[in-house]
């Protein structure tokens, strides 16, 4: 595997010409890359140390529209700017695009050159403190669920997002000889994305027509954060260059199922999983069992970051994968979080709520901060429930709407202490503003239905 660069490494191919330009990037709201493409000798000789952004790019929607009602930055207060900071420990390869690397950036406020709060990067990073205060490190791992379609973006956006193929005819959960058919664009993720130091396991067919699964093996949780926005990035760019579209929405039919991004998670101290005991109930420690705890009692409280937009709530229905209720089972695929590699050093919660729109940074953050809490109080673990939960009428329910979902989080004493009252402020209007456009909006389903018969 082609490690990341180092500064050293990137100097010197920027003078033999291997590299002539540096993507320089940060992750905005929705978990894209956003920034500026350096000329190598440029950003080797000066842009390395920092270069500059609009401080509106935190504070937009997906169509970068900007929208009133942020305390960080308006009109009013003239958009100034922010400051990114590249961290030279993420620079690497980008063996898709011509003589290119790529390096990540903190956002800092121009002035005092504190990290900006909100920033997703940022999140994560308290958060990971936080644990750390606890003698704790946290690895993750994330599942990149998508489709992919047999025409292009361009086609598809000037065909008016109509009459949408995927690339494949039937469902291809597994299936090896359809996903042969696929392997013009998944060979090149996988092995471009390897190139660039990523530590990619596999990819394989999902539960549907046309819909791909890439798995990146954990590591830690700024890595997996940081391995997961580069891999959707990538995973389009590639999908581009071959004639076709990868959409990471996660509900594009009504008919089909959607799309997810299970996050896998525990923790670990000394090099060894405090998740792990080898003498207890299914493998779980004491501090895997706090951990859960938290996870599940305040999972309304965190949705919206795993399901952000209006789109993310047609996703979640019964029979379909994607679980409704905020319990915890082993080895059961109908629950909101699932305990994986039960009884050995792998044993791990998996949280399965999460669509493939979510932005990891911010999933990861409030998912640490409820399992801290969980290990501050020492939480009892209701036990594991079973069969099909989702007919489980005891069970409390995920939020079902992004309305639901932003009152939660809008009341969220516990978010509000463990994230800050700035940020949880911020992300609420980011979700009102979400509805707000919703909201104007006449779909083709009203018209459809009642232009005849209203």
């Amino acid at each position: 595997m082609t490690k990341p660069r180092d500064f050293d490494a990137l100097k010197a191919m920027v003078e033999t010409g291997e590299i002539d330009t540096v993507l320089v990037c940060f992750v905005d709201m929705q978990g894209r890359l956003m920034g500026k493409r350096f000329h190598g000798v440029n950003f080797i000789k000066y842009s390395f140390e920092e270069t500059h952004c609009c401080n509106y790019l935190l504070a937009t929607d997906i169509e970068m529209s900007t929208p009133d009602g942020y305390v960080s930055t308006s009109w009013q207060s003239g958009y100034g700017d922010y400051v990114m900071k590249p961290d030279l420990s993420t620079i690497r390869p980008v063996p898709w695009l011509e003589a290119t690397a790529l390096v990540l950036c903190d956002v800092l406020d121009h002035h005092t050159k504190e990290a900006v709060s909100h920033s997703p990067r940022a999140v994560l990073k308290k958060q990971i403190s936080s644990l750390g205060e606890l003698g704790f490190e946290a690895k993750m791992a994330t599942e990149l669920e998508f489709f992919l379609f047999e025409e292009s973006f361009d086609y598809i956006r000037k065909s008016g997002f109509k009459d949408l193929k995927p690339i494949s005819g039937y469902n291809e959960d597994y299936h090896i000889f359809q996903t042969t058919k696929e392997e013009g664009v998944m060979r090149p993720i996988r092995n471009h994305l390897f190139e660039a130091g990523l530590p990619i396991e596999n990819t394989k067919g999902e539960a549907e027509a046309g819909q791909e699964e890439l798995n990146i093996r954990y590591s830690s949780a700024l890595d997996c954060a940081d391995h997961h926005s580069i891999a959707k990035h990538a995973i389009k760019e590639i999908a581009w260059q071959n004639g076709h579209a990868a959409t990471f929405l996660p509900k594009w039919d009504k008919d089909r199922v959607g799309s997810s991004s299970h996050i896998h998670q525990s923790i670990w101290k000394n090099g060894t999983s405090a998740f792990y005991e080898k003498s207890a109930k299914h493998g779980m420690s004491k501090v895997m069992k706090y951990y859960m705890a938290g996870l599940i009692k305040y999972a309304p409280d965190y949705t919206y970051f795993l399901a952000p937009n209006i789109n993310s709530y047609k996703r979640f229905s019964k029979g379909t994968f994607a679980p409704t209720k905020t319990v915890w089972s082993i080895d059961n695929r109908t629950a909101g979080f699932r305990l994986c590699g039960e009884g050995t050093e792998g044993v791990r919660a998996e949280c399965r709520i999460g669509g493939s729109d979510l932005n990891p940074y911010l999933a990861q953050a409030v998912m640490l901060a409820a399992g801290i809490k969980g290990i501050q109080e020492k939480m009892d673990l209701s036990p594991a429930t079973t069969g099909d939960v989702y007919n489980d009428t005891k069970a409390t329910n995920i939020p079902q709407t992004l309305r639901a979902a932003t009152e939660k989080l809008r009341n969220s004493s516990f978010l509000r202490e463990a994230l800050g009252e700035d940020v949880v402020d911020h992300y609420v209007r980011a979700a009102e503003w979400e509805q707000e456009e919703f909201d104007r909006v006449v779909t083709d389903w009203e018209i459809e239905r009642g232009f005849e018969r209203a």
